[in-house]
């Protein structure tokens, strides 16, 4: 196990110089063999720098423990969760007489930011940790439940994108599985129900019931935020990291998960300065680590229903009727995805109508036929992705060809690959299923015949539709409902400062729009990342006027 290369950059050893610079900020701790430094469920902690002895890193689940690894001299324990303030996934237990510096997660922050060489260290060996234990297969909560349910699927897509570590138990493959909801006395019927560490038994729980134990929603401070962002797309990710390291207090929001659409791209072989691409998720857990690095506080899922703006008191309203004061806002809510008109597709809706292409949903479908409808880049690394999952892959296309709408390196991909072929000039016109998609009807416009595909899964990439219908009686949108921005709304009636907008302000002075949201922006993760991060300059120069 110890020969996989990531492991140097996941358990790094510190030197005798670098020590003694942070033991000025910390304290050393002594230990006896078998006490806990803490335990799963614990949070705000800290980090601890072993000098002496060992700390075992273990899984804790019922009463019974699985060790992870152990820390020795040098080492430090520790990962993402101490950067987002969630609590743990695994215990820290001494092993042998064990001396340590803690960390407080304040000192912690101060030194990554304050000393560039350690915080390189630390940074990546958190990320790299997270990744190697749900690699690992890290069992954390148990969710049971039917493939064919959409209560299971919301939360396995809410645990996975914001990187809970939870296993699944398919209540209809899983060997074992009726003994065991017997043995809670839970019928079939009463799932989902979640499996805490700790034992306790969760029936049907809600998405924030989980993202408030697990500390992904954490509690808001009640201050006034020099910037609220909203969505957590590559846009708002950017605007928040670029905001909190410029020293604004910015309070990041978001109604799911880091990532936005992108998040739940497969591959993303575009995107400058990765030439071998990357994942969406990758993309957007390495942008909240940056964010949170910063000092960004964010709280998901978080859905905000109400904004009113003030000249530098901005209010902006969230589901539960809490009211939030910013002195600046983004708007980087992103668009919500395009859903099919057709007999069958409301009823199917998250039973094997998908619009992720991730490897939760590739593992549902592996080795069945499937469908991907769309013909842009999303659709294109869709299909390029679960086609070594599924044993067909049809892709649906209303236009002549792929060409026009969609990157070139993905289309001579698709072309070279066999089990993937492009149906154009073609539509969905119905969907069949008792309980999951079981057939798809694909209309060929030319010939008006209808062609009956056998398929499991319908993975739909056609577009979308701005979230601005919380904002549209305070700012002003096009006829598609994007924000307008900058020189669009300089003649806007509504605009009576005597200066210009910024670029990226909306009809309200102080509110921002960036990303996909935006009207004229381009639909490209970097042009999103770009205009994030361009909207703090905008942020600062406002600032600047009204404290004038």
């Amino acid at each position: 196990m110890m020969t996989d290369p990531r492991y140097e950059t996941a358990f790094p050893h510190f030197s005798e110089g670098q020590i003694q610079a942070i033991e000025a900020h910390a304290r050393l701790l002594t230990f006896n063999d078998g006490d806990y430094l803490w335990h799963v469920g614990d949070a705000d902690f800290g980090c601890f720098i072993v000098r002496e002895g060992q700390i075992e890193i273990v899984e804790e689940f019922a009463g019974t423990q699985s060790h992870v690894t152990f820390h020795e001299p040098g080492s430090f324990s520790g990962d993402v969760d101490l950067l987002s303030g969630r609590p743990s996934v695994v215990s820290g237990v001494a092993r042998g007489q064990c001396k340590a510096i803690r960390l407080t997660p304040t000192c912690l922050r101060t030194i990554v930011a304050e000393q560039p060489d350690v915080g390189d260290m630390v940074l990546k060996a958190f990320i790299m940790r997270r990744i190697l234990l749900l690699e690992r297969g890290l069992t954390g909560l148990r969710i049971i439940g039917s493939r064919f349910s959409a209560e299971t699927q919301a939360l396995r897509e809410f645990c996975s994108r914001n990187r809970v570590p939870h296993t699944w138990i398919d209540l209809e493959h899983d060997e074992g599985v009726n003994q065991m909801l017997e043995s809670f006395n839970v019928s079939p019927e009463e799932t989902p129900v979640v499996l805490l560490n700790d034992g306790t038994l969760l029936k049907n729980p809600s998405v924030s019931t989980i993202a408030e134990r697990f500390g992904v929603r954490r509690a808001i401070d009640r201050i006034v935020y020099d910037l609220v962002v909203v969505g957590a797309g590559p846009a708002g990710l950017a605007a928040s990291v670029y905001g909190a390291s410029e020293g604004l207090r910015t309070l990041l929001l978001d109604r799911v998960a880091p990532g936005g659409q992108a998040g739940t791209s497969s591959k993303i072989e575009n995107y400058l300065g990765f030439p071998t691409g990357l994942s969406g998720q990758e993309l957007a857990d390495r942008a909240l680590v940056q964010a949170e690095k910063f000092g960004t506080m964010m709280s998901v899922p978080t859905q905000v229903t109400k904004l009113e703006c003030g000249d530098g008191d901005n209010r902006v309203t969230i589901d539960g009727g809490e009211e939030l004061h910013a002195r600046a806002v983004v708007l980087a809510t992103g668009a919500s995805y395009r859903k099919l008109d057709v007999p069958g597709y409301k009823e199917l809706e998250m039973a094997g109508v998908y619009y992720a292409a991730t490897g939760m949903e590739a593992q549902l479908c592996r080795g069945d036929d499937i469908v991907v409808v769309g013909a842009g880049n999303s659709a294109g690394q869709a299909a390029v992705f679960l086609s070594g999952f599924a044993r067909k892959v049809w892709m649906v296309v209303r236009g002549k060809s792929l060409e026009a709408t969609m990157s070139m390196y993905l289309v001579r991909r698709i072309a070279g690959i066999a089990n993937i072929e492009v149906l154009t000039e073609s539509e969905i016109t119905e969907i069949h299923g008792e309980h999951s998609v079981e057939m798809v009807e694909v209309l060929d416009k030319r010939s008006q015949s209808t062609r009956c595909l056998t398929a499991s899964a319908l993975f739909v990439f056609i577009g979308a539709i701005p979230q601005t219908e919380w904002v549209a009686e305070r700012v002003r949108l096009d006829a598609k409902g994007f924000v307008l921005t900058g020189p669009a709304v300089a003649k806007d009636p509504s605009w009576n400062l005597p200066r210009a907008p910024l670029f990226l302000e909306t009809s309200c002075p102080g509110i921002f729009a960036a990303g996909d949201v935006r009207s004229g922006s381009i639909k490209r993760v970097a042009s999103a990342v770009g205009e994030g991060s361009m909207t703090v300059a905008f942020v600062h120069e406002y600032l600047q006027g009204i404290s004038a």
